[in-house]
């Protein structure tokens, strides 16, 4: 396999995108398009620039390798124009503005279209570029309170819980990424480019719609026969927890059977169906509570290992994932290479493996304005 495998093939190498956004929506859509070969050229201010330079470098590095950036001070209108040059020599580009901010700058889509009929714009913002909410500010709690996700129980006891990652965000970005490449091949084949309004409210929405419509017809929501006592994190003796999921009636089965010896509480088979686990669910979950309650992370890691079952330990540290074998096998995380002005950093490829190959970790994030010379001068000037 060649050094640099992104070379050798297409992917999205001849695609131009002008990132003007900031903080991990933007990041992470930009981010996905420059992993697999898109030339993305950040556009930062002067001054400190992106704001999560400062915030979080580790997320940072993440969000913006293989991207360059140029710094243009979008308050001056020969930057402006130096912009409008850019965009006239781009496929995209990706905003995540409040709505409006981009026309008083005099960049709003129209401008950028008569710079190029073929220009896709991608507005990411919280709640869309219009309706009510539009000019609300927001993060990513705020979206998944309003978008069903504190809707769709998971336990027994109908809480849910709230996740460290931002759902929200990370499911815009997507969205935001794989629509502005679809465009981007729409604008190549009529000459015509769009602009797409992305609402990280709606995206999240749209995960959690399939599980939380068919509620409606529920008078309660742990009535869903998603939610069942065998699909759950369960703590053990020394405190780790443990994740179970015995959906399937085969899997239960071998489960009770192999330590109803140990625990007499599994010889009942009054469970076996996965009707009546379903039925039974806040009694399945106290059983299972107290089994696994009853031995440590060691005895039980040794006793399901030679089992064929859903289950594994609850990694509550970067450290236990990094010790992985599955990961190392897989060469999930790597190192991105030491910048002029960054260090080494780990961090995890993109996680699609491409049978042409695909080096995604390559190029470190970009050292603020690193690129102005190099890409003003691809201009002429």
């Amino acid at each position: 396999m060649p050094e640099n495998p992104t070379e050798d093939w297409p992917g999205l190498r001849d695609i131009r995108v002008l990132d003007m956004s900031r903080l991990l929506p933007g990041g992470f859509a930009t981010v996905l398009m420059a992993d697999l070969g898109a030339d993305v050229i950040k556009i930062e201010s002067p001054g400190g620039g992106d704001y999560g330079r400062l915030v979080d470098p580790d997320a940072f590095a993440a969000l913006n390798r293989n991207k360059r950036s140029v710094v243009l001070d979008l308050r001056d209108a020969a930057a402006r124009a130096t912009l409008l040059r850019l965009v006239g020599c781009s496929d995209a580009v990706v905003e995540s503005y409040r709505p409006g901010v981009m026309e008083g700058m005099g960049l709003g889509y129209e401008q950028l279209r008569a710079a190029n009929p073929r220009v896709v714009l991608c507005s990411i913002s919280g709640f869309g570029q219009t309706g009510p909410y539009a000019s609300r500010p927001g993060h990513d709690l705020n979206f998944l309170a309003l978008s069903g996700f504190f809707a769709v129980p998971h336990r027994t006891d109908g809480a849910v819980d709230r996740v460290g990652v931002r759902v929200a965000d990370l499911a815009g970005a997507m969205y935001a990424a794989y629509t502005t490449a679809v465009a981007v091949a729409a604008a190549r084949a009529t000459g015509q480019g769009q602009h797409l309004d992305v609402s990280l409210h709606e995206a999240a929405a749209a995960w959690c719609g399939p599980l939380a419509l068919p509620l409606l017809e529920r008078a309660d929501p742990v009535d869903s026969p998603l939610v069942t006592g065998d699909n759950d994190v369960f703590t053990l003796a020394d405190g780790r927890r443990i994740a179970f999921a015995t959906f399937e009636d085969k899997f239960w089965l071998t489960f009770r059977r192999a330590f109803a010896d140990e625990f007499p509480a599994l010889t009942d088979d009054a469970y076996d169906r996965r009707a009546d686990r379903t039925r039974a669910k806040r009694e399945v979950r106290a059983l299972l509570t107290d089994v696994f309650a009853q031995r440590d992370l060691a005895w039980w890691t040794a006793s399901l290992s030679a089992l064929d079952l859903p289950w594994a330990p609850v990694y509550e540290s970067a450290d236990e994932l990094l010790d992985d074998a599955h990961v190392q096998d897989r060469q999930l995380v790597g190192t991105l290479p030491a910048s002029a002005t960054d260090r080494p950093r780990r961090q995890v490829r993109f996680p699609v493996l491409f049978g042409a190959g695909l080096d995604s970790l390559r190029g470190a994030a970009p050292g603020h304005g690193e690129h102005t010379d190099e890409v003003l001068a691809e201009l002429g000037g």
